[in-house]
């Protein structure tokens, strides 16, 4: 399974993006995919994740409200809408993905121990 992501780039505060992590197969039938994000010298942060076939979704405490994850499974592709950004926003954003059927929780935003990570989209909120 290989994941690309696509759709980083420089937004002012209060913008708008939208991330794409291309699935080099469908892995939403019977297995999760999650965002995550790292700050220049901060621990990796768990955004976002799509589960149980895109019926189980949940969010990191610093987004909610604000990202949404969907899929497009004619697409093989996990999508994570970005509005009303933030400096705080800025980061390189990776999608991870295991073939497990789980439901989304705030215990699997804090996990890193994925078996398959995309190369990373850098995404920088500034003015």
């Amino acid at each position: 399974l290989q994941l690309v992501e696509s759709g980083g780039g420089l937004v002012q505060p209060g913008g708008s993006l939208r991330l794409s992590c291309a699935a080099s197969e469908f892995v939403l039938d019977g297995g999760v995919i999650l965002w995550f994000r790292q700050a220049p010298g901060k621990e990796r942060e768990g955004v976002a994740c799509i589960g149980k076939e895109g019926t189980s979704t949940y969010y990191g405490d610093a987004v909610q409200g604000r990202f949404t994850i969907s899929t497009d499974n004619a697409k093989n592709t996990v999508y994570l809408q970005m509005n009303s950004l933030k400096p705080e926003d800025t980061g390189v954003y990776y999608c991870a993905a295991e073939n497990v059927d789980r439901y989304c929780s705030d215990w699997i935003l804090t996990r890193s121990d994925f078996e398959f990570w995309g190369q990373g989209a850098q995404v920088t909120v500034s003015s």
